[in-house]
């Protein structure tokens, strides 16, 4: 589909969703579902309630559709809307195990290391096997692109506290991805590979 074509398909989309036809939000669901649903499973590693933050993020952007008004991208604000259900969700149903103590890694990671044979698909296993509160700041900060400071509104804590929580976070993916590739490398050099 054309960015015109895709604009425009979007717009209409926007509009019915506005008049609450039902047409309007099933396209719109089927065509953003799939990736946020994808970024619901970064926050949420239960599948399951994954899919219902996604249903309860739906139901609220089309009860909130008034409230965009065409500046910045219609991709972006779903995906807050996304995020910010994601972190109600976990708010409300988990313990979050945010460490409040400043412990600062004393070393940078050396990705040098590591080679360069692992898949998209081992890297996000192992964001999503990170302890909750490293994993939640990792996702905000490195891949959702969110400040210290948004990430310490949104979730409570400090500004120190989402940094060393981004820190430990990025040893412990350091480490284990090395484990990884030294895995990866002992099977090679038995011949299961």
């Amino acid at each position: 589909m054309g960015f015109q074509i895709y604009r425009a398909k979007e717009s209409e989309w926007i509009e019915g969703c506005k008049r609450q036809d039902a047409r309007a939000q099933r396209s719109l669901y089927e065509h953003f579902s799939g990736k946020m649903y994808a970024l619901c499973c970064r926050y949420i590693p239960s599948k399951m309630e994954a899919e219902d933050v996604l249903v309860t993020a739906f139901t609220k952007l089309f009860e909130r559709i008034d409230q965009y008004k065409g500046e910045g991208s219609f991709e972006g604000w779903i995906r807050r809307i996304v995020v910010n259900e994601s972190l109600t969700y976990l708010r409300r149903n988990k313990n979050m195990y945010l460490e409040t103590e400043i412990e600062v890694v004393d070393r940078t990671p050396d990705y040098a290391q590591l080679d360069t044979h692992l898949e998209a698909a081992d890297l996000m296993r192992l964001v999503g096997d990170l302890p909750t509160g490293y994993r939640m700041v990792f996702n905000l900060y490195a891949i959702d692109g969110y400040s210290h400071k948004e990430i310490a509104d949104q979730l409570g804590i400090s500004e120190n506290t989402s940094k060393s929580q981004l820190s430990r976070a990025r040893a412990l993916l350091q480490k284990k991805l090395i484990e990884m590739e030294k895995d990866v490398n002992v099977k090679k050099s038995n011949g299961h590979e």
